[in-house]
């Protein structure tokens, strides 16, 4: 008998170990393969998949209804009409219950099988490390996409010196309490690592393989990739510089401490 997702979160009362976020546009064909990847990468842990279906015109809604119906681990959620890849992420962000946040794209270019790897990667490194990072290898896309991703990146890294050769690759795992610490805004996604860092936070990296989509095209270009970027590059580049401190907080033991505390929540 199929379990509902009410039923799946009461044997796991706490936190999951992971909650991989999945924006997708009008990928109804690659998500069923998707989803059974992540399933079979992630066998052993607790964990959910939030699709956010970011204003499909496809059948990827009822592609997700029907398959959420046989997973119960799968939470699908819907945009009305298209806000992008970094607003779908959020609001799988928000959503999310596990103590970690993996991202990985809809499109089946990503392969699941280096989710635990980034997962691994992350523990190993320990509290001070919020992000592991893949970098893609072997670029399956077009001459002129490499190139412009590669003076992007080149760009990106000397001006916000993130140590991160590959921004754009989709797969990712932070802790979900750093996560939410970030500033948002549209491409966020794209600067996850120089934003980590803004936060104290350290980032490791793992090489990943990149892959063909099965079906279906690209849903961005060379433009928004590589030019409109400039601008938000130097929006990053002026929220690190307005970094200048980062507190080192610790509470006041004692009586006296706790009714200074109570005090300046009342004021």
């Amino acid at each position: 008998m199929t379990r509902s997702y009410a039923e799946f979160l009461a044997e796991y009362p706490g936190n999951l170990d992971v909650s991989v976020v999945v924006p997708a546009k009008n990928e109804a064909e690659n998500l069923p393969i998707l989803l059974d990847e992540i399933g079979a990468a992630l066998s052993g842990r607790t964990f959910e998949v939030l699709v956010i279906d970011d204003g499909s015109t496809d059948e990827t809604a009822t592609v997700l209804a029907e398959y959420a119906n046989a997973n119960p681990w799968l939470r699908p959620f819907s945009h009305a009409s298209s806000c992008g890849q970094s607003c779908a992420v959020r609001t799988g962000l928000q959503n999310a219950r596990g103590k970690v946040v993996a991202t990985i794209d809809g499109d089946g270019e990503n392969n699941p099988a280096y989710i635990p790897q980034l997962l691994d990667a992350l523990e190993a490194a320990g509290p001070k490390t919020a992000l592991a990072a893949g970098q893609r290898v072997g670029r399956k896309a077009s001459l002129a996409k490499r190139l412009a991703s590669k003076f992007a990146n080149r760009v990106r890294g000397a001006i916000l010196k993130d140590n991160t050769r590959d921004s754009g690759c989709g797969l990712k795992a932070l802790r979900r309490e750093v996560f939410l610490q970030l500033p948002y805004f549209d491409s966020w996604h794209r600067f996850l690592p120089a934003l980590v860092i803004r936060e104290g936070y350290g980032v490791v990296h793992i090489d990943v393989e990149d892959r063909n989509r099965r079906f279906g095209t690209s849903k961005y270009g060379i433009f928004d990739r590589a030019l409109i970027g400039i601008l938000d590059l130097i929006g990053v580049w002026w929220l690190r510089r307005r970094r200048k401190n980062l507190p080192n907080v610790s509470p006041i033991a004692g009586e006296t401490g706790n009714r200074t505390a109570a005090k300046a929540v009342t004021d």
